[in-house]
């Protein structure tokens, strides 16, 4: 994520002075954004890693910053797993200047389908949620327009995964916060279903003994608002219909 996140920096045309990064490899982005020259604010929720960076302690829903504070905004891996994701756009739209640009990659909908798929099986009528809820692509892009931020982007990613245990991929899931985070009373897998998941485990591994697994990686772009940015035609404004067009296209791919 953050390799495709520097390389979509890469291709605006901009340059950036003040830069706040949440997430946890916001040391490696940091230093790639230093070396572009940049002055580099740091926010994360785990205070370890704020202190470690001399950054801020505090909520992606919640950063104790004024507005129009910077004009680069890079949020990596945490954004699926805050109280209020609307909110917390609404609040990047207002930390960056008029033109800012606001880049982020998270965790999206379809992520590790085949152990949720194992996992129902393996519950038969007692499913209960053991991976906390992510948002899909569309969703993504409407919540950007919704807060407010301009021309927003969203798109999205497959990485495949093989594993040979069952139990590191419970604990990558772990590791990167993906387990049900959820308020309220959270129901814990039984013995036995846990030993059933471990026999589907199994049985749906391919011939390596590998186990294929997936996950959406969701990339996000924005502006804040400048009146001099690009803006899309009025709605019904348009002088040819869709058929034209496409009638059009197919005589010319005749010819």
């Amino acid at each position: 994520m953050v390799e495709e996140i520097l390389e979509r920096l890469d291709v605006v045309k901009r340059t950036f002075q003040r830069a706040l990064v949440i997430g946890l490899p916001a040391a490696h982005i940091g230093t790639e954004l230093q070396a572009r020259g940049m002055k580099v604010i740091f926010a994360d929720s785990s205070a370890r890693l704020a202190q470690t960076l001399g950054g801020v302690i505090c909520d992606d829903d919640r950063l104790p910053f004024v507005d129009h504070s910077f004009d680069l905004i890079i949020n990596v891996g945490s954004l699926d797993t805050i109280n209020d994701l609307p909110g917390a756009l609404v609040l990047i739209r207002r930390l960056l200047i008029p033109d800012g640009l606001m880049l982020a990659a998270l965790v999206g909908a379809e992520s590790f389908s085949s152990l949720k798929s194992v996992i129902m099986k393996a519950e038969d009528d007692r499913v209960s949620a053991h991976i906390h809820p992510q948002i899909d692509v569309r969703t993504a892009g409407d919540l950007m327009a919704r807060a407010g931020l301009t021309l927003p982007v969203a798109d999205s990613d497959l990485l495949r995964l093989n594993y040979s245990s069952l139990e590191r991929l419970i604990a990558d899931i772990r590791d990167l916060g993906g387990s049900n985070i959820m308020s309220g009373k959270l129901t814990s897998l039984r013995r036995e279903v846990y030993n059933d998941i471990h026999s589907l485990f199994r049985d749906h591994s391919g011939p390596d003994a590998k186990f294929a697994e997936s996950v959406t990686l969701l990339y996000l772009c924005a502006w804040a608002p400048h009146p001099d940015q690009p803006k899309p035609a009025r709605r019904g404004s348009g002088q040819v219909s869709l058929s034209t067009t496409l009638s059009g296209d197919s005589r010319r791919s005749d010819n």
